[in-house]
């Protein structure tokens, strides 16, 4: 993907700070003069994808990457103000959330320590709902199932999310499934972050065909062969998970607080059935 594609999220040329973190030098993004041709020549699926402040990046980014090529991707927020994600990348949404096409083929949204806020965020919900109501596709990677969970769109249907937060799926009506990536009726949830690229390549194949969607994978040279086989809680052992767990703390907690007060008034945003 070349600077333009790649770095259609990032604000501007970015420096580090005082205290570690990027920051904008500019509100206008410095892009290349030179991008790839267009890979789907027909019509471009519209993608709203939902940014808030302290997203994980990758639930993000590997969707966007897969898609932008192929799509049209909105970049949406309640602003067009600057956005930091949680590794402190500074992003720049391409619209607001009503300037975000009402019909849309794909409503998605990733997870993120953000997220706690976004869960009891009435206009960002009522958004989602009205949205996902309409929505060829209403999808997810890691925890933004739970954003999707407390807009009551995912009642009744099957879903995954990251590991650690797999079981709260439960508080919002849908059933927890153990996978990389979910497919139930028109719902699409990835795992935890890096499931994004499964994530986007099996939306691709059920919107454009596994044609293009093994043309984008080669693009990417996506050929996983991780350094160690730990990616999964079974695989990566009691020792590491405890050391996980360390790490979380009281965030855990605060997400699980956050999940049971979102499910108590998700059907004041549940869509109505079509």
């Amino acid at each position: 993907m070349n600077r333009r594609q790649f770095g259609g999220l990032i604000a501007a040329t970015a420096t580090v700070g005082p205290a570690g973190l990027a920051v904008a030098d500019d509100k206008k993004p410095q892009a290349g003069e030179d991008k790839f041709p267009v890979m789907h020549n027909g019509r471009r699926p519209e993608i709203g994808m939902l940014l808030y402040p302290g997203m994980t990046l990758m639930d993000l980014l590997g969707p966007q990457t897969v898609l932008s090529t192929s799509c049209n991707v909105h970049l949406v927020w309640k602003n067009t103000e600057l956005i930091e994600s949680d590794s402190g990348v500074i992003l720049k949404p391409t619209g607001k959330l009503g300037d975000c096409p009402k019909d849309l083929d794909v409503l998605f949204v990733g997870g993120g320590p953000g997220q706690l806020a976004v869960m009891s965020d009435p206009e960002v919900l009522k958004f989602m709902a009205d949205r996902g109501a309409r929505a060829k596709y209403v999808t997810s990677v890691c925890t933004g199932s739970l954003i999707l969970g407390a807009a009551g769109l995912l009642r009744g249907y099957k879903a995954t999310s990251h590991w650690a937060f797999h079981d709260a799926l439960a508080l919002f009506g849908a059933t927890p499934v153990t996978a990389r990536v979910v497919t139930d009726r028109n719902r699409i949830s990835g795992g935890g972050v890096t499931a994004g690229i499964d994530f986007g390549l099996t939306l691709l194949a059920k919107m454009l065909g596994d044609d293009m969607a093994k043309m984008t994978q080669l693009a990417l040279e996506y050929d996983p062969q991780p350094p160690f086989d730990a990616g999964t809680p079974k695989k990566a052992g009691k020792e590491i998970i405890k050391k996980m767990e360390e790490w979380v703390g009281p965030f855990g907690g605060k997400m699980t607080a956050s999940c049971v007060a979102a499910a108590k008034v998700m059907g004041e945003y549940t869509p109505e059935k079509k």
